[in-house]
């Protein structure tokens, strides 16, 4: 049987990435600017305002500042059942370079200063669709510095309660274990978008694009499919 060909994006275009659930259910939507799609990574990109949908308790959390509620997300998401609210992309223009079949991405954000930082997600490899691409965030990540000289993990506490609920696999912590150490490589070796560090650095969101919005079809408040 022939493998079906791989939907490609043009630039310009505005894809969603879907953060969805082992059950089918979505957890989260983003609205994306196509910079680039190529065999090695789909790049796309957004400013403050793109449209979002988050779960209700993680947008608390963020309101609120209260990482007790962090947890109560993650509670939901175990059981499977979780309220979407509308949400926008905040503070950051972003940058998100993901490789087709890597357990990550990475992403820079940018200030009005320029580039604060690299950021490594750990998350499951990405599944195609009309509208973008759908993948998951399992919880831990890598916050690299600027120039690459540094860097540190973050949220291993979240990580480790994940995996006590079950929603990052024994078969997942395995494969997150082995891309950790893959980009680790990639930024000592200075490969994929650390190659063109300096390139990538210099990037901004050009303000004669339009902000991208999320598709106007009507959505549930409960996780949708």
């Amino acid at each position: 049987m022939e493998e079906e060909p791989v939907k490609c994006f043009e630039a310009g275009e505005t894809v969603v990435r879907r953060d969805v659930h082992r059950s089918g259910r979505v957890w989260s939507e983003q609205a994306l600017r196509v910079l680039l799609d190529s065999a090695e990574a789909l790049v796309t990109a957004c400013p403050p305002g793109a449209q979002a949908v988050w779960p209700s308790l993680y947008a608390k959390a963020r309101a609120d500042g209260d990482p007790s509620v962090r947890t109560e997300a993650f509670d939901a998401m175990a059981t499977g059942e979780w309220e979407l609210g509308p949400g926008v992309w905040q503070e950051t223009e972003l940058l998100l370079w993901k490789p087709p079949r890597a357990w990550f991405s990475i992403n820079a954000f940018f200030t009005p200063d320029g580039l604060r930082n690299w950021y490594v997600n750990f998350e499951r490899p990405t599944t195609r669709t009309d509208d973008g691409f759908d993948t998951f965030d399992l919880t831990v990540d890598l916050v690299i510095a600027p120039d690459l000289a540094t860097f540190t993990w973050k949220d291993e506490d979240e990580y480790a309660h994940v995996r006590r609920l079950g929603i990052v696999t024994d078969t997942e912590h395995r494969a997150v274990q082995l891309a950790r150490a893959q980009v680790l490589a990639m930024l000592e070796e200075r490969a994929g978008p650390f190659a063109d560090a300096d390139r990538w650095a210099a990037w901004r969101w050009d303000p004669a694009w339009p902000v991208p919005r999320l598709p106007g079809a009507k959505r549930s408040a409960r996780g949708g499919r």
